[in-house]
């Protein structure tokens, strides 16, 4: 019996275990109920009188070192796991993470562009930074025209073609008539400057989405029936718009469009302050002069152009009555447009 207690003690003192089920299976193997300690006790009962003090001791030995080394093994292996692995239970719920919003004028914008995106029309860009030429010259705006005046106009430089910051996006259209063929059929997207007071229905900063289209034989008939198109689109099926004379520079003749109020039906409201109308841009056809300075023959071509503020359409289908809330960055009205596909 001595020879395999010193034997056991021997292979107890070797045992290793790379995992916890190894554990589990030594421990079976030496103490559990066929193990190879728990045999020796059995035995224990045929050792003769004078030897069992001895032997009885040796065995209690043994099964003491067995269950220290188990227990060595386990605890190796767990503090191991419990280095490599992280402090937490698993099956716990994750964090909740607020997500972020599409601002609600990057919602109108892409669904402006993607209205006149299905009606043919190419994005065209360009810089925020321009000269006069650009944003007003070849517009046909007048060198005493008051929009050049430092009231409405942000002039980085002076001299024979001043630098500014562009007060509308026409100036992509000029650059997109100096270098792309004929026909032409764009929407210009951007960021525009105007010094003025902010208030809640004006501000230095506001979006434009400007339209050009220039081909041949092109009428103020189609100009209409691109804007009610749009209007449906924008508003709903049953939107109407009618259009008012007025005046811009680069366009001849002019007009100012309206849509039916999409909040009353067209019967008033505080909205459209009882008359059953929104406006919503300006637009007309493009003034011959305007295509001479870019080197458009008006005689063989003719064309349209519109712009609108991205600002007022948001306002108008959403019902916000202050444009400040738009670049406050307030998270409480960012959340509203969170469900705004």
């Amino acid at each position: 019996m001595r020879q395999k207690i010193d034997a056991l003690l021997q292979e107890i003192a070797e045992l290793k275990a790379q995992k916890l089920q190894e554990v589990e299976d030594i421990r079976v193997r030496l103490v559990g109920k066929k193990g190879s300690v728990t045999k020796l006790f059995e035995d224990f009962r045929s050792v003769p009188a004078e030897q069992k003090r001895e032997f009885g001791q040796l065995l209690n030995v043994l099964k003491t070192k067995a269950a220290e080394k188990i227990e060595e093994l386990r605890e190796a292996l767990e503090n191991s796991a419990s280095s490599n692995e992280p402090s937490f239970d698993y099956t716990k719920p994750g964090d909740r993470f607020d997500l972020g919003t599409r601002h609600p004028i990057s919602i109108t914008r892409e669904e402006i562009l993607s209205i006149f995106g299905k009606f043919g029309y190419a994005v065209a860009e360009g810089p925020e930074i321009e000269d006069d030429w650009h944003v007003f010259g070849a517009l046909n705006f007048p060198p005493e025209h008051p929009a050049r005046d430092m009231q409405d106009t942000f002039f980085i430089s002076t001299g024979d073609n001043p630098i500014l910051l562009r007060t509308h996006t026409s100036s992509v259209q000029v650059r997109s008539m100096e270098k792309m063929d004929l026909p032409i059929r764009i929407v210009c997207p951007g960021r525009v400057f105007r010094n003025e007071a902010i208030s809640a229905r004006a501000h230095c900063i506001f979006h434009q989405v400007e339209g050009l289209y220039i081909d041949k034989n092109v009428s103020f008939a189609d100009l209409k029936q691109a804007i009610l198109l749009f209007a449906k689109e924008m508003f709903g099926e049953q939107t109407k718009i009618r259009m008012r004379p007025s005046y811009f520079p680069f366009t001849e003749p002019s007009a100012e469009v309206d849509v039916s109020c999409n909040i009353c039906g067209g019967k008033g409201c505080n909205i459209c302050k009882g008359t059953g109308w929104l406006e919503i841009m300006g637009c007309g056809m493009v003034d011959p002069n305007v295509l001479k300075a870019s080197n458009i023959d008006p005689n063989e071509y003719s064309g349209f152009a519109f712009g609108m503020g991205v600002e007022r359409i948001a306002m108008l289908k959403w019902q916000v009555k202050d444009l400040r809330h738009y670049f406050e960055n307030d998270v409480r009205f960012l959340k509203e447009f969170e469900t705004v596909v």
